[in-house]
């Protein structure tokens, strides 16, 4: 899903960033989220958090390549959240 709508930022995109080791700083200044109108700030940092918890710097090569971020509740509740047809609430 699109994060940053400003500049067309998706959860993918801030997670393979976070993944890679790089914290929310260092997302905002590669990728400018949450750095315009600044409403997906907090849902960005959750995305990061979430990888960071999920997978630590270290184990990084040990984790598949397909792993998908999984929306906390709060995120999945918020009005803003439309998901794509056929995909249910995890």
């Amino acid at each position: 899903m699109i994060v940053c709508v400003c500049h067309r930022v998706s959860d993918r995109e801030i997670a393979r960033h976070a993944r890679a080791g790089m914290s929310f700083d260092d997302i905002q200044f590669e990728l400018g989220v949450a750095t315009q109108c600044g409403q997906c700030e907090t849902c960005a940092r959750d995305v990061v958090a979430q990888c960071n918890a999920l997978h630590p710097v270290a184990a990084l090569e040990a984790q598949p390549r397909s792993h998908t971020v999984q929306l906390s509740a709060r995120i999945q509740d918020s009005a803003a959240w439309n998901p794509p047809s056929g995909l249910a609430a995890a």
